[in-house]
């Protein structure tokens, strides 16, 4: 399951990080607490819109650039999800005519085809 929240966490820790800015200077700067911001930041707490607000402002981002770039992770996410739902395909064989070959020396024949698709039975 694809959590919102973990999402925005991570983008608001990479913008931050992008800044080279820690955890105390955009708390101080968001007038939230260090530890709040940090639980935001690893996706175990919902932040409300007015603290991504101040948060954004904080970091002198957008929220609409904030919101755009989780919603390119969160859409990458629900890809990765789908793929890894979807069954995969067992490996197609191709199935090879029989050939019978008489009166030619074993070192005379040659067989092209892919290495993976041909069993040869010496008779």
């Amino acid at each position: 399951m694809i959590l919102l929240r973990r999402l925005l966490g991570d983008v608001l820790r990479r913008q931050r990080q992008r800044q080279g800015r820690t955890l105390r200077e955009v708390s101080s700067s968001a007038r939230v607490s260090l530890g709040y911001l940090s639980e935001v930041e690893r996706g175990q707490k919902e932040a409300s819109s007015e603290l991504l607000s101040a948060i954004c402002d904080a970091l002198d981002v957008r929220m609409s650039e904030l919101m755009h770039e989780v919603s390119d992770e969160l859409a990458l996410a629900e890809l990765a999800e789908s793929a890894a739902n979807e069954p995969v395909p067992a490996p197609v064989r191709p199935m090879l005519n029989s050939v019978s070959v008489t009166g030619v020396p074993p070192e005379r024949v040659t067989i092209k085809a892919p290495a993976e698709a041909v069993d040869v039975v010496a008779a």
